[in-house]
């Protein structure tokens, strides 16, 4: 029983840039000056966004007013009309439903997928495509292509900022390379934010809830200039109590604490142009994040190498072995600080008949992780962080146009990106017992690794260029056919140099601290072009129906390895897998899109089948004392699968919505993947002694694993999102308006949450239920109170295992019932 409770947040230990405190001290003064216009505006009713009309989107247009995106093709059209499978959410479902960042949007999309254990190694999947699962390495790609205002986001550590500001998010399914600047195999995420406008208006929102949970968002925005000049500034701050109660440090742990700052310039020198100027500051600083034990399992390491008796040798046992105690006791301090932000310049010019756009934008990112790697309180590993800077700079041109019988969309795309990361881990006194082979005459001794420490230096850069375009021939009023190209060249050159010292200083190591922490040094290179391209036909055989078909041959560029390699038999760095081959998709479609019943019901159905050779995987390496995985190519993959979007909204006081998705996926052929703990640990398997039974104690483990035909990691066989709102007239503290009640719910299935699927880390599948009641005027004013996990469901978002095969396996619970009200008001 816990008697006492630790302060809920850390103050701010390091302070804003220039930019930031430019930004908030702009926005405080426009704050100001424009209390007096909204003030007058706040009796008139604010006109209603066609993306806002639907509680949580699907597929689905209003009865009135049409559900217009951008981001599809690259010019303004209905969603019904695109032969692409995409759902679009608006801001004000965003804020309705609690999805506040990129995760929370898999609880309303049932075909997106987000891991995370620290905003670093997160992964945005989408049909459970994308980024490899596991941890993070710098030296590939994400396959799911985030643009915020049309600008690419090439860290996935942006997912885990609460959105701002934001007027609509558009989610594409399938190769987009086409259509957009950075290549895009499994999909792409189209966040565009309010833009600045003539007529003056202010949004704000506070929220409190449990866990101390506090939350405010504010934008404004108006005329500098009648017709010619607008600015628009926005901010939001939100704290939350960690849900991981620390007693060996009497903290809450894995806390929520984010800032997020952004500014707009319009300028509209003629009708025919506009030139937007936004710059943005985003900063996470919780103490965070810690993965927790959860249970163990057999392995093949010797029994009293396995973490049963490890513990007992250390006279040690965890706080608590039921996870959902949320008890832990990491000796080792945790910080997930980073900080995003940029400047971006976009001009939007209406010549001949089509449009010209220019986006050039500057984007850094700085990371200050601090992470206790052996998830226990015991010192093993008493140093892992990785802090890490990058700069990126992009520049796309493109034009889409409309002429006759064809639309069409042509672009250049320009990328550079360095990035540079100083990492550290130190082990500890307890280390050569847990680590070490029990055949070492060194596993008894704490001396021989403790203070064994790496200092990496990791650098990269990288460079892509990109020709593209797609052609839409209105062969007739029904028929369609649309083809695409693009001409892709990367490059990416990296260097990777760890230097490893004993607790005395030498750099005179024997193989038992090799084997721990290897010094290594190289320099991979990795250059390619690639022809890639796609082809759909559509045909509309009724004014409410369009039936599609699309093929599209795509390709993920190659990759480095940045995260150190694995080892030979003399624990000497196997070379050879410094590079990983690019991805080679092959990627088919079909979907059908309807509306009915007055264009009150919409259905939208899609099946699909893909076929990925060399996937890059981030496999386990399943060395001792290595803590972190490496990148390698499974031959073949294959994901197929269909999807279903429906919503209907029979009368104006009630609308209904559900989505699902069923999603077969395996390695194809994967016969060299590294094998699952249960399958490692033990002595080298051969001819003479082959490979023990899984979970044999001092059994013989093999090299590798044929995995062919197993799951891919992250991917429910099954998922879906359903829900619904009622409202009524009401009258509450003498305003007119309407009472509302809603809920939204989810499902996933089991899913394995390793590279190797284990029996000790699938993920068992659960369902989630958020509800929502409040009250909200025309003028602009929403109450409503909320509950998030209605039932309090126990899940886990991510498992893992502890390096060492000791059986241990850690893991991050999902978050538990959170509950609180939201105030909204629009001026």
């Amino acid at each position: 029983m816990l008697t006492g409770r630790p302060e809920a947040s850390r103050s701010t230990r390091r302070s804003f840039p220039v930019i930031a405190r430019l930004i908030l001290l702009a926005s405080t003064a426009a704050v100001s000056a424009a209390a007096p216009a909204a003030a007058q505006e706040a009796a008139q009713p604010a006109p209603p966004a066609a993306q806002d009309a639907e509680p949580v989107s699907t597929d689905a247009s209003e009865t009135e007013d049409a559900i217009v995106v951008t981001g599809a093709r690259r010019r303004e059209e209905q969603v019904q009309d695109v032969p692409i499978a995409i759902s679009v959410i608006g801001g004000e479902q965003l804020e309705q439903t609690g999805s506040i960042n990129v995760g929370r949007l898999t609880q309303i999309q049932p075909s997106v997928q987000f891991f995370t254990t620290n905003p670093r190694n997160s992964a945005a999947n989408i049909r459970g495509l994308g980024a490899p699962f596991g941890l993070t390495n710098d030296g590939i790609e994400q396959g799911v292509g985030i643009y915020i205002d049309q600008v690419y986001y090439s860290r996935i550590a942006v997912a885990t900022f609460d959105f701002l500001d934001v007027e609509r998010i558009e989610v594409l399914r399938g190769p987009q390379g086409t259509l957009y600047g950075k290549n895009t195999t499994a999909g792409a995420i189209a966040i565009t934010t309010r833009a600045p406008t003539f007529q003056p208006e202010a949004r704000l929102e506070v929220s409190l809830g449990n866990f101390d949970h506090v939350a405010a968002k504010a934008s404004v925005s108006g005329p500098l200039v009648d017709d010619v000049l607008a600015v628009r500034l926005a901010a939001s701050r939100s704290n939350r109590r960690g849900t991981i109660y620390n007693v060996a440090t009497d903290r809450w742990v894995n806390e929520q604490d984010n800032l997020g700052l952004r500014g707009q310039l319009l300028w509209r020198p003629l009708s025919t142009v506009d030139v937007t100027l936004s710059a943005d500051y985003n900063r996470q600083n919780p103490e965070c994040c810690a993965q927790i034990y959860v249970r163990t399992g057999a392995t093949q390491r010797p029994l009293n190498r396995q973490f049963a008796a490890l513990a007992a040798a250390f006279g040690y046992a965890p706080p608590s072995t039921d996870p959902f105690d949320r008890l832990t006791d990491l000796d080792t301090p945790l910080d997930a600080f980073q900080e995003i932000g940029g400047v971006a310049l976009r001009a939007e010019w209406d010549v001949g008949p089509g449009t010209l756009t220019s986006v050039s934008a500057w984007r850094f990112w700085n990371w200050g992780p601090s992470n206790d790697r052996d998830f226990t309180g015991l010192p093993i590993t008493t140093v892992s962080a990785n802090p890490s800077r990058q700069n990126q700079y992009s520049q796309e041109f493109r034009y889409a146009g409309s002429g006759g019988r064809f639309d069409y969309v042509a672009g250049l795309f320009a990328y550079h990106q360095k990035q540079h990361t100083t990492g550290a881990q130190e082990q500890g006194a307890a280390a050569s017992r847990w680590l070490l082979n029990p055949s070492s005459a060194n596993a008894g001794n704490p001396a021989a690794l403790n203070g064994l420490r790496s200092e990496n230096d990791i650098r990269l850069e990288t460079t892509s260029l990109a020709a593209f375009g797609q052609l839409s021939w209105h062969v007739t009023d029904r028929l369609t056919l649309q083809p695409g190209v693009r001409l892709n060249y990367d490059r990416k050159n990296g260097a990777y140099v760890a230097i490893v010292i004993t607790g005395s200083g030498s750099t005179t190591l024997n193989n038992d601290q090799r084997g721990v922490l290897a010094p290594q040094s190289y320099r991979p290179v990795f250059s390619d072009w690639n022809l890639s391209g796609d082809f759909t036909a559509s045909y509309r055989p009724g004014e409410d129906v369009l039936a599609y078909a699309t093929y599209a041959k795509s390709f993920k560029s190659g990759g480095i390895n940045l995260a150190g390699l694995p080892l030979d038999a003399g624990n000497n760095p196997i070379l050879g897998a410094s590079t990983v081959e690019p991805e080679k998709v092959d990627h088919f479609e079909i979907g059908l899109k309807t509306q009915f019943l007055d264009r009150r019901a919409t259905l939208n159905l899609a099946g699909f089948w893909t076929e990925i050779r060399d996937y890059q995987a981030t496999v386990t390496n399943g060395q001792l004392g290595v803590l972190r995985g490496y990148l390698a190519n499974a031959d073949k993959v294959r994901v197929r699968g269909v999807e279903a979007d429906f919503s209907i909204r029979p009368s104006d006081r009630l609308n209904l919505y559900a989505s699902g998705a069923f999603t077969d996926h395996e390695y194809v052929r994967f016969v060299d993947a590294p094998c699952p703990p249960e399958l490692a640990g033990g002595a080298a398997a051969s001819a003479a002694n082959p490979p023990s039974a899984p979970g044999t104690p001092g059994g013989f483990s093999p090299a590798n694993c044929d995995i062919s035909g197993q799951w891919l990691p992250g991917i429910s066989k099954w998922a879906a999102s359903y829900g619904g709102e009622y409202n009524h007239p009401a009258t509450f503290l003498g305003l007119r308006g309407e009472a509302y009640l809603g809920i939204d719910a989810s499902y996933r299935s089991r899913f394995s949450s390793n590279p190797s699927r284990s029996a000790y880390t699938d993920i068992h599948g659960y369902g989630l239920a958020n509800l929502r009641i409040g009250f909200r005027t025309d003028g602009g004013w929403n109450l409503f109170g909320w509950v998030r996990n209605v039932l309090d469901a126990e899940y886990y978002e991510v498992l893992a295992t502890q390096s060492g095969s000791t059986g241990l396996v850690v893991g991050q619970p999902g978050d538990p019932r959170t509950y609180g009200i939201t105030a909204q008001a629009r001026f």
